[in-house]
């Protein structure tokens, strides 16, 4: 890991990252081979981006049909605001993968779930790039880029954006 002069250690660079998201991509085909049509769902900000990054690795390999939808939440306020889609798609009986960039402590997805849980979907996984392992709700991720052990005055910061992709420690 580096350090930069902000005190910010880099965790993963854009190769990494690139790499970590195919790797993701293999996984969600081989454990939804049999399903005809996917629904990725990302949270605002940096879970949406990482979606549409999953999704569009997931176009190359996979056949079947993908859903990418955003779902809005205030995430410093998850329990006060109303948790939207961004459009509404059959859900009923579907195949879902909530992604969020960094998994804390849970409570955000576990908010980001409940659209989801109206729906009555056929089953719902989780995807995140890094997992802080700070389990406060019941929330364990399906799909992780990587697991990273850190106290919680510590945090992480993920940047998909542009051609040089980071996630930071600090």
């Amino acid at each position: 890991m580096e350090t930069t002069q902000q005190g910010k250690t880099m965790v993963l660079n854009h190769r990494q990252i690139e790499q970590k998201i195919t790797r993701i991509a293999f996984e969600i085909f081989e454990r939804n081979a049999e399903e005809e049509v996917l629904v990725v769902a990302g949270l605002t900000g940096m879970g949406y981006v990482l979606a549409q990054r999953v999704v569009e690795k997931l176009r190359e390999i996979a056949p079947f049909h993908l859903q990418l939808i955003k779902i809005d939440l205030d995430k410093s306020q998850p329990n006060i605001h109303e948790v939207r889609l961004s459009e509404q798609v059959p859900l009923t009986g579907a195949a879902v993968i909530l992604v969020d960039d960094v998994l804390n402590t849970g409570k955000t997805l576990t908010y980001a779930m409940v659209p989801f849980l109206e729906a009555e979907v056929k089953q719902m996984e989780v995807l995140v790039l890094v997992n802080r392992s700070h389990k406060l709700y019941p929330v364990a991720p399906d799909y992780t880029g990587f697991e990273l052990a850190t106290t919680l005055s510590e945090h992480i910061t993920v940047d998909l954006n542009a051609e040089a992709s980071t996630v930071h420690l600090h």
